[in-house]
């Protein structure tokens, strides 16, 4: 996957050009992240709605979602008290 202001640029190897006609390889292109995720993961990216929520069952509301749930959790993990040092192992 390459950017696709790269594109114009791109050189090839025949072998690879060759490869890639045969099916056997591909190259994809994307203009920003979330078209690369929708390339490797077959599934719709989604975009952001102006409340900050993305569609159920998009790459980025699962991605929010789960980091909504570290952050909870981590809201729920007790910290050492004032002046005393966290261990670090």
């Amino acid at each position: 996957m390459i950017p696709e202001s790269n594109v114009q640029n791109l050189m090839l190897k025949e072998e690879i050009v060759d490869t890639v006609k045969a099916g056997k390889f591909h190259i994809y292109s994307a203009n920003n992240i979330d078209e690369g995720i929708e390339v490797l993961t077959g599934t719709n990216a989604g975009k952001k709605r102006q409340d900050g929520t993305f569609e159920e069952g998009t790459v980025n509301y699962r991605v929010n979602k789960k980091l909504k749930d570290m952050a909870e959790k981590l809201k729920e993990f007790p910290s050492a008290p004032a002046g005393e040092k966290k261990s670090e192992n």
